[in-house]
């Protein structure tokens, strides 16, 4: 007769080990793979942009109520510069009613414009360079570009029933 042995054997502990490998490798893929997977867009006046890499500019607005202020979820700049906000002209960027001075890195922010915004209305917020002055000029900052050459743009819509987004 055999004397009982108890606990767990050598080859059991083995497998165990294979097993949690495993699933951390995979876990570490499936999170990790997406952002290295997901396409780049540069869609400037539609969503959100969606970029890999730090080294961009870009704004990120959602639309807003009518009022005197513009909310940023995130404007992200490679250089110091502005976010300018500007009244739609027939599908264009038209006359600027607001701009705020940005560093560098990612920032939430707020513009308070010189004219409100109107309930339907369209707008656009624009990215532009600073000259190092810190004074925003129409004619010294100019806007930013992305790699295709477009201007750096988010536009956006003015309505009282504004969906409320949290996160």
């Amino acid at each position: 007769m055999q004397p009982e042995t108890t606990g767990v054997k050598t080859w059991q502990w083995v497998v165990t080990v294979i097993i949690i490998i495993v699933l951390i490798v995979l876990g570490y893929y499936m999170f990790k793979g997406n952002d290295a997977a997901a396409p780049a867009s540069t869609d400037n006046t539609g969503g959100d942009s969606l970029v890999a890499g730090k080294d961009v500019n870009r704004v990120v607005v959602t639309d807003q109520f009518p009022g005197n202020i513009v909310y940023l979820s995130s404007v992200q700049l490679t250089k110091p510069g502005f976010v300018v906000i500007h009244k739609d002209k027939a599908g264009t960027p038209g006359d600027v009613i607001g701009y705020q001075y940005f560093d560098k890195g990612i920032n939430p922010g707020k513009i308070t414009l010189t004219t409100a915004t109107m309930d339907g209305g369209i707008y656009y917020a624009v990215l532009h360079s600073d000259d190092g002055d810190k004074v925003f000029s129409a004619a010294k900052d100019l806007p930013l570009k992305d790699a295709n050459g477009s201007t750096i743009m988010k536009l956006f819509r003015v309505t009282t029933t504004v969906t409320e987004t949290k996160g």
